[in-house]
């Protein structure tokens, strides 16, 4: 069953820019644990590690 999640900027907070939020979908059954990705973030202009959010 695929569950939508927020993906959300970590380093943006630290440095008290802007966050940049992404929306993803991941397979419940299959994937257990927390997604984490590099995405883009346009506040920094730069690649950073999106971690989920509840």
């Amino acid at each position: 069953m695929q569950e939508l999640v927020t993906l959300e900027c970590t380093e943006a907070k630290k440095e008290g820019k802007p966050v940049s939020r992404y929306l993803t979908f991941r397979n419940k059954k299959t994937v257990t644990e927390r997604i984490e990705k590099r995405k883009y973030n346009p506040h920094l202009k730069r690649h950073t590690l999106h971690k989920e959010i509840k």
